[in-house]
């Protein structure tokens, strides 16, 4: 199985967005199925097969979730930071901006679903490699 240190050295390779696909493709290699981000610390659950989970340490003084979700705002900051024009931590603050509270990356699926902090799916994108 997989360990935190092993992703953080796929994480240190992204710089901005961009780099997105990458480091999918490095999570894959290792063996992570999915994993889940929290806006508001920046904690991570990691899941691999047969249920197992590593998780990481809170990464940030909290950040406040805004409680109405803002779709169009989220994909305008979604798309910059795609772009390279963007760094995670200020990506995660718009998020938190916009009211996105975590996202699912579902790597057998290839998709990521972006939720608000009712879990309601707030926006769902397919994964390029």
């Amino acid at each position: 199985m997989f360990t935190i240190k092993q992703i953080k050295a796929a994480h240190d390779k992204v710089q901005t967005g961009a780099d997105f696909p990458k480091y999918i493709s490095d999570l894959i290699q290792l063996g992570v199925k999915s994993y889940t981000t929290v806006v508001e610390d920046g904690s991570v659950v990691y899941t691999g097969a047969d249920g197992f989970e590593v998780s990481t340490e809170k990464k940030y003084t909290p950040l406040t979730v805004s409680p109405l979700a803002n779709k169009e705002r989220f994909i305008e900051f979604l798309v910059m930071h795609q772009d390279g024009q963007t760094d995670y931590f200020s990506f995660c603050n718009h998020a938190a901006q916009c009211g996105i509270a975590k996202w699912e990356v579902d790597i057998v699926k290839m998709n990521c679903t972006y939720y608000d902090s009712a879990h309601h799916p707030i926006l769902i994108e397919n994964i390029p490699l």
